[in-house]
């Protein structure tokens, strides 16, 4: 039975004691203007073209955190994960097809990471729950008894044979699901706390950390930090944080604002992925977006076009286009012009911290209390 495409504005804020009104429709943005919640960026960096617009905003409650979204093109549907358990969602109807919390079988409601493996299978990385893994009806969760490297679980990537890797706030798991075998990696990383982990061609597997970027060839491992060039210089004279967690775990302070300013703490990296061309692009916090090609880092900020310089999150569609979430809008980048997305779009919270892209090319994206669809109509 179809359930109607409101109630993914619904479902969660049945939990929460209420229930919002029927999508939000947002008109394109004008050619020629960025926007992001700030100043306008020159005209001159939008090409004069058709580009894409906010198209839809889905809410789901207003304090529900939208942290992870993932594509299962089998079932062409997104998975939303947010605070309080997951959504499927039919890419084409927009409608819920289904919601799953604690009852269902997740060990914890609040998803940061979700990976839809080449089996179709689903993993849940969740804020203190370890990992949840959904397969033909069935649930499956994974803790540190089970060789797990930490119960909060921040992101997944797959190998070409189905192995993961996994990354976690006490280091990195290696994970063959054949045997359920678990390898801890640890020391060899630049810091244990992991954001974020992709896999290039090549088979080397990056993993973004608290104190920078680590990279594992199979053989030996090399890490990058801000002295490397890794997040850019503090241009804005933002204020200093100096927060990396360690030796804080029983108080990981995750704000990223301090008396109402962003903060500057270029090291941490909260999102990483290997684009098409097998280069890599990794989200900082306050030192915006870096790329590394030619071994070497290239360091873009609010001066380039970005819409902020907190990264939570990079994605890329099949056209090669660059798509950023930061703290202040959604930025999307074509290698030569820059145009980003705000609450003059129609999103009424600009800290964008999950993107999928869908097989049709809409760009999905989640924050705090909604989702939005972004794309050609």
């Amino acid at each position: 039975m179809s359930t109607p495409r409101a109630v993914l504005a619904c479902v969660v804020l049945l939990l929460a004691g209420g229930c919002s009104d029927s999508p939000q429709q947002a008109a394109a943005p004008a050619v020629g203007t960025v926007v992001s919640g700030e100043e306008p960026r020159p005209a001159a960096q939008v090409p004069q073209a058709r580009l894409p617009g906010v198209l839809e905003t889905f809410r789901v409650g207003d304090n529900v955190y939208v942290r992870s979204l993932a594509v299962d093109k089998a079932r062409n549907s997104l998975w939303v994960g947010t605070s309080l358990g997951v959504h499927e969602v039919d890419l084409e109807t927009r409608d819920v097809k289904a919601t799953y919390t604690r009852k269902d079988g997740l060990a914890n409601e609040y998803i940061f990471a979700i990976l839809v493996d080449g089996q179709g299978n689903k993993w849940f990385g969740t804020n203190g729950g370890g990992i949840t893994r959904y397969r033909d009806g069935q649930w499956k969760t994974y803790f540190p008894m089970h060789g797990l490297a930490d119960y909060w679980v921040y992101a997944f990537a797959e190998q070409p044979d189905g192995n993961l890797w996994i990354g976690t706030w006490a280091g990195a798991n290696f994970f063959d699901p054949a045997s359920e075998a678990f390898t801890t990696y640890f020391d060899e990383l630049v810091n244990e706390w992991v954001y974020g982990v992709d896999i290039d061609a090549r088979g080397r597997v990056w993993l973004g950390t608290e104190g920078g970027i680590s990279m594992y060839d199979g053989a030996a491992w090399k890490s990058w930090t801000h002295e490397d060039g890794l997040g850019a210089p503090n241009r804005e004279q933002l204020p200093i944080s100096t927060n990396t967690g360690l030796g804080t775990r029983a108080r990981h302070d995750l704000s990223v604002v301090s008396e109402g300013r962003p903060t500057y703490n270029p090291g941490y990296v909260f999102s990483v992925h290997v684009a098409r061309d097998d280069t890599v692009w990794a989200g900082t916090w306050g030192g915006g977006v870096s790329h590394f090609a030619d071994g070497r880092w290239t360091n873009f900020t609010r001066e380039d076009g970005l819409a902020g310089n907190i990264v939570f999150s990079v994605a890329e569609d099949a056209d090669g286009v660059m798509w950023f979430g930061t703290n202040q809008g959604l930025t999307r980048y074509d290698g030569k012009h820059w145009q980003s997305y705000g609450r003059a779009n129609g999103m009424s919270d600009e800290n964008i911290y999950a993107i999928a892209v869908a097989p049709n090319g809409d760009v999905w994206t989640g924050a705090k209390g909604e989702v939005s669809r972004i794309g050609l109509e």
